[in-house]
């Protein structure tokens, strides 16, 4: 829809053909974000695909010698409570085109028993170092799927900003340039129509 309360003007004309050509730059700057963005998200689903597979793998197995463990020593919920909350994860970020992608990381130590092994097992052992290994995978995991989250935000608002300037700046610029163009053509034949009456009417009173 043009704007009708801009003047047919060749600095109105100017100035319109500079925004659309700065509106197009804009959209051809979003697509490729958008293209980039879609590409690191993908690479990530891939792999958040990976690790929710080991950790699936990994839980099943663990729970399954935790049981054993449970059989064979009783409930392990002391034991349990003797385990050092987890206080060495540290999360930094990296930038995608502009999106905050965060890094997740662990103090990596090998995985050492809390317990004593006077009121423990081997079957413990094993529990308690597939459950280490859970957790490893977990940390992972929440770095990646905290980065897919927010990619896909950014792509969404991406692509939001960008049909904006396709549907409806850009059409809107056409408009107004071509409205703009029509009306300094007709100003023009008019004037070229005016200047030739006046050049007739000059002939004649000569002649």
């Amino acid at each position: 829809m043009v704007n009708q309360q801009i003047s047919p003007t060749k600095g109105n004309l100017l100035d319109t053909k500079r925004s659309l050509n700065l509106a197009r730059l804009g959209f051809d700057l979003l697509d490729r974000k958008r293209n980039i963005l879609i590409r690191e998200m993908m690479s990530l689903i891939d792999k958040a695909t990976e690790i929710q597979n080991k950790i699936d793998e990994t839980f099943s197995s663990a729970y399954i010698a935790l049981q054993r463990a449970n059989i064979s020593l009783g409930i392990c919920d002391e034991i349990a409570g003797a385990t050092p909350v987890e206080e060495g994860v540290h999360i930094t970020y990296r930038s995608v085109m502009g999106v905050e992608i965060p890094l997740v990381s662990i103090d990596a130590q090998p995985a050492t028993l809390s317990y004593g092994f006077e009121s423990s097992n081997s079957l413990l052992d094993e529990a308690y170092i597939k459950f280490y290994a859970v957790k490893m995978l977990t940390v992972e995991l929440a770095e990646v799927e905290n980065s897919v989250y927010r990619l896909a935000n950014a792509i969404r608002k991406t692509q939001k900003r960008a049909n904006a300037l396709k549907n409806i700046i850009i059409p809107r610029f056409d408009e107004t340039v071509k409205f703009i163009t029509e009306a300094l053509e007709e100003k023009d034949r008019e004037e070229f129509s005016r200047l030739k009456v006046i050049k007739r009417q000059k002939e004649q009173a000569s002649a």
